[in-house]
């Protein structure tokens, strides 16, 4: 049941993509010969006015013909007859749908679970926070020169500045302070209990989700355990269980865990994990559940937020920051997607995490199409801008070679990581 909802999420994301399109081209009276749900041989089609309608086998992707986009028409209703600014927001349409739609997808998860804010609830004893001076109440502004408006911001400039000591501006009350933080490095060999821990509050160490089949699940440890100890140290705060469970590496741990009042000794082996380093800074943020035009508010942020994201996870390609092997393909979204949902303890749970997960990708589709790169949408907005300036069009058999070189550049692409998603999901190197 999950991986038929996560597949129609990311089907909904392509057809929203399409449907952008192809809604913008009907408002303008351009002929829109077919639009097609999924590719592949024909399984059903009716034709309305002068649109075919039709359903193809392959599950996934869609798509717009209008006349005259790729060839050259004398049509008054043809794409290519209409003024360029028209032409631009045929195309422009499609990525801007994708946005708008997420922006009301993760309005209605707001809006029902609340949002992570960039207050601080809680600061580690003896952790990066509390030595930079850090207080609760403080709201994160900017993380090493770059200004964070949600959590993700905030993980992936730890991220690519590799956890170097770095500045850190907070507002505090009315009056914006700046302070030097150095985060501390974790590394790749990490220890796990696999658990989800909820920290809010006056709650410590609270388990809120346990992986199925993982270690923590094998022993016994179930959803509202309060871990109490580790070996018979206590462990009072998320700090000193992540450090007690490092130190133990992957031998047999005696975790003690308050269950309905009573203290249990539960007996566990944690699993070791290589991934890559992380970094760790010492506090937790804040949530806040407001009406719905609070959440409308900060489903613009996060939209805004994630989209700036694209144009930044560039740079670091270029830069070498990050690496084109983290990069993730249809099969590595939706593998993500399932491992995400795998956690969840309900239906609902499950339904608002693919919600999440949706809105997330989504905006980053539509983002990533504005790219100016040949065959995304973001290279025929520069093409149409070319003929503005020019005043007179690129003729259709250079722009078709453009689209052409680019569209094969995409498909290699599209392999490499697509080979690379499946031999992540079998566990073979690359």
């Amino acid at each position: 049941m999950n991986i038929i909802m996560i597949l129609l999420a990311f089907n909904f994301i392509l057809i929203i993509h399409e449907l952008g399109h192809f809604i913008v081209a009907k408002l303008s009276k351009i002929k829109v010969e077919e639009f097609s749900l999924f590719v592949g041989p024909k399984l059903f089609s009716f034709t309305k006015g002068e649109t075919t309608y039709s359903l193809r086998l392959f599950p996934i992707l869609a798509y717009v013909k209008m006349e005259g986009e790729d060839e050259e028409s004398d049509s008054e209703n043809a794409f290519n007859k209409k003024p360029v600014w028209v032409r631009a927001a045929v195309i422009a349409a499609g990525p801007l749908a994708n946005i708008i739609s997420a922006i009301i997808l993760i309005t209605i998860y707001f809006n029902i679970n609340g949002f992570q804010t960039m207050t601080i609830s809680q600061i580690g004893e003896d952790s990066p926070a509390a030595k930079a001076g850090l207080q609760v109440g403080d709201e994160i502004i900017e993380y090493d020169n770059k200004r964070v408006y949600q959590i993700m911001d905030l993980e992936q400039f730890l991220y690519v500045s590799k956890g170097k000591p770095t500045n850190i501006k907070f507002k505090r009350g009315n009056e914006v302070l700046e302070s030097q933080i150095e985060p501390e490095v974790i590394p790749a060999t990490r220890y796990l209990l696999e658990v989800g821990l909820n920290n809010e509050g006056s709650k410590e160490n609270v388990v809120s989700s346990v992986i199925e089949g993982g270690a923590a699940d094998k022993a016994g440890i179930k959803i509202g355990d309060r871990i109490a100890k580790v070996n018979g140290e206590t462990v009072d705060d998320y700090e000193s269980l992540r450090a007690s469970i490092q130190e133990n590496g992957s031998k047999p741990a005696v975790v003690t865990v308050e269950r309905n009042g009573e203290m249990l000794d539960i007996e566990i082996t944690p699993v070791e994990v290589v991934d890559v380093e992380r970094y760790y800074v010492g506090f937790a943020l804040g949530f806040s559940k407001g009406n719905i035009i609070t959440s409308f508010k900060q489903g613009a942020i996060f939209a805004y937020s994630n989209a700036r994201l694209v144009p930044y996870s560039l740079a670091w390609l270029f830069t070498g920051k990050a690496s084109i092997a983290e990069m993730v393909g249809p099969v590595g979204i939706v593998s993500t997607m399932n491992e995400a949902v795998k956690t969840t303890t309900s239906m609902f749970e499950a339904i608002m995490r693919i919600l999440y997960l949706t809105a997330f990708i989504s905006v980053a589709v539509g983002a990533t199409n504005l790219v100016p790169f040949p065959a995304l949408d973001g290279s025929k907005l520069v093409i149409l801008a070319i003929e503005a300036i020019r005043r007179k069009p690129i003729p259709i058999e250079k722009e078709a070679i453009i689209t052409t070189i680019g569209f094969f550049l995409l498909i290699g692409l599209s392999i490499f990581i697509t080979i690379k998603d499946i031999a992540n999901i079998f566990g073979f190197s690359y």
